[in-house]
């Protein structure tokens, strides 16, 4: 048996893919410390700036915000649910 107990999130943010046309994505925090949200938000969307879905650097970038939410205790939500292939 393992001693740790999984905490609760301290932020939960939604990051969309709004299609071709730059910008590409929005990033919103639906709750948390907004100050942290503001401050992840920021990080991601510099990994995303310029970046469509198909783009052979976005699964690379993807995988660098998953490990980012981790370590921020952040539950990160991918829309459409096609992003997280």
């Amino acid at each position: 048996m393992s001693d740790t107990v999984k905490e609760a999130p301290r932020a939960h943010i939604r990051i969309t893919y709004t299609g071709p046309v730059y910008p590409h994505w929005e990033i919103i925090g639906d709750y948390g410390d907004p100050e942290l949200i503001d401050e992840f938000a920021r990080r991601a969307y510099m990994r995303l700036l310029y970046i469509p879905m198909r783009d052979s650097q976005f699964r690379r970038n993807r995988e660098r915000i998953k490990k980012d939410a981790e370590n921020e205790n952040i539950s990160v939500e991918w829309f459409p649910s096609e992003v997280n292939d």
